[in-house]
C-alpha cells in the first residue's frame, strides 16, 4: 500500500475539474478554442494522475474521497436547469455520504457484528459473501452511472479514459471495503 496525503490528492482532483470545466467553456467561446483545449487535457491529465495514485492506495477510503471530490466539482459547475445531470449528480454524492458512514461503522467491530447479522445471506444482499451495505451500494450506483455515461455519443477519447480509470476504481475500493468487512466480522 502507497502512503499518501489525501488533502493534497483532494486539491488535485478539485483543481483538474477546474481545468476541464474551464476547458469546456473555452471550446465554446470563439477565440479561446486552443487555450480551452489546453486547459481541458491538463485537467484530465492531472486527474488521471490523482485517480491512478488514489487506486495505488488499495484504501476505499482515499479511492472514494478522489471519486467524491470530483463530483461534487462537477455539480458545482453543473447548469441547474440539467436537471438529469443535477439529480444524477446529486443522487451519487447522497449515495457517497451514506458510504462515509458505512466506513465509520466498519470500524466499529461489534456493532458491525450486528449489521451483518441485519442482512440476510441470500447473495442478493451479500457481496463476496460480506453484507451489500451502503459502500457496496454506492460503488455499484456509480459503476452504473459511469458506464452509462461512456456509452454516450461525442466525448473525448481522453474523457473516456479518464470515465474508464474512475469506473475500475470502485471494485478496488469495494475490495479494500470487503476486506475491513472481514476484519471486523473476525474480530
Amino acid at each position: 500500500m502507497r502512503n499518501l496525503d489525501p488533502t493534497g490528492l483532494l486539491d488535485r482532483v478539485f483543481w483538474a475539474v477546474v481545468s476541464i470545466n474551464a476547458g469546456r467553456k473555452g471550446f465554446a467561446t470563439k477565440g479561446k478554442e486552443g487555450e480551452g483545449r489546453v486547459s481541458y487535457e491538463k485537467g484530465i491529465a492531472e486527474a488521471m494522475s490523482a485517480f491512478r495514485d488514489a487506486l495505488a492506495t488499495a484504501d476505499s477510503k482515499t479511492i472514494v474521497l478522489a471519486e467524491y471530490t470530483f463530483l461534487l466539482q462537477e455539480l458545482h459547475f453543473c447548469d441547474k436547469s440539467d436537471k438529469d445531470a443535477f439529480g444524477s449528480l446529486s443522487q451519487a454524492i447522497r449515495s457517497f455520504d451514506d458510504a462515509f458512514l458505512c466506513l465509520e461503522a466498519v470500524d466499529d467491530t461489534a456493532g458491525y457484528k450486528v449489521v451483518d447479522k441485519a442482512f440476510p445471506r441470500n447473495p442478493e444482499y451479500r457481496v463476496r459473501g460480506f453484507p451489500k451495505d451502503a459502500f457496496h451500494i454506492a460503488c455499484i450506483a456509480h459503476g452504473t452511472r459511469l458506464r452509462n455515461v461512456l456509452r454516450s455519443p461525442g466525448i473525448d477519447s481522453m474523457e473516456k479514459e479518464l470515465l474508464k480509470l474512475r469506473l475500475a476504481n470502485l471494485p478496488a475500493a469495494q475490495d479494500s471495503h470487503s476486506g475491513k468487512q472481514k476484519r471486523a466480522l473476525a474480530g
